[in-house]
């Protein structure tokens, strides 16, 4: 395998996680982002090419306890439905062929207002109750670690082709050096509305419909084209 003929796939974990959330209308798993992987790698002329590695950047789940501002309820973060699912994607994915996790960290910075509660009290004026606050939790180092990697990778020629899923404009200076030294980068937003200087920054910019996001209707499509009759 030649370094013309290898590219590597960047997933922006938080990001993917949310767009495929929004495609199927329910909680992401491991294998939705594997499936994605999957049809990547029909994207383009990228079926033509090898696919060296994978890396998927996120942060651990928040783990910290807080105390609700209004009726004093504690809230452990380790123990909700959120913490042992964003962990089971990050231990199954760990395991998984091909792949490398990039991990960063969380701060939890208290309670702040929750989007819904938000959009609810700026139509209907009322008290704040205990529900409409959400823990503010934020990632640190996961951009930074891509950008990093998207810079090694053109630096030591460890790929020719970067596929980078993401709507961070924040990737611009990377995209942009990745170019200088002879990279080629493709951009996957997944139907995300991305600023145009990111768009600019890229070679290629991929296409995959929230249908593909599925992988019952990506195996039945898979399936339908193998059966399809020859002309």
């Amino acid at each position: 395998m030649s370094y013309f003929d290898r590219y590597v796939i960047l997933l922006d974990g938080g990001f993917v996680l949310t767009k495929i959330r929004e495609a199927l209308r329910r909680p992401a798993s491991a294998p939705d982002v594997v499936n994605l992987c999957e049809q990547v790698t029909k994207c383009g002329d990228l079926s033509s090419l090898k696919l060296l590695r994978i890396y998927y950047y996120d942060a651990e789940p928040a783990t910290d306890k807080l105390r609700n501002p209004i009726d004093g309820s504690l809230l452990d973060l380790s123990a909700t439905s959120i913490y042992r699912r964003h962990r089971q994607i990050l231990d199954k994915l760990e395991l998984q062929d091909d792949f490398a996790l990039r991990v960063g960290e969380t701060t939890t910075n208290g309670w702040k207002l929750g989007e819904s509660a938000l959009r609810n009290l700026s139509g209907n004026p009322r008290a704040i109750e205990a529900r409409d606050f959400v823990p503010n939790v934020t990632q640190k180092g996961v951009d930074l670690r891509m950008g990093l990697d998207i810079a090694r990778i053109s630096l030591t020629r460890t790929a020719a082709t970067i596929v980078a899923v993401t709507g961070d404009s924040d990737m611009i200076p990377a995209f942009k050096f990745a170019r200088r030294e002879g990279a080629r980068v493709c951009l996957l937003p997944l139907g995300h509305g991305v600023k145009r200087e990111l768009k600019a920054h890229c070679d290629r910019l991929l296409k995959i419909e929230p249908t593909d996001l599925d992988p019952k209707a990506s195996a039945m499509k898979s399936s339908a084209s193998r059966q399809r009759p020859r002309p």
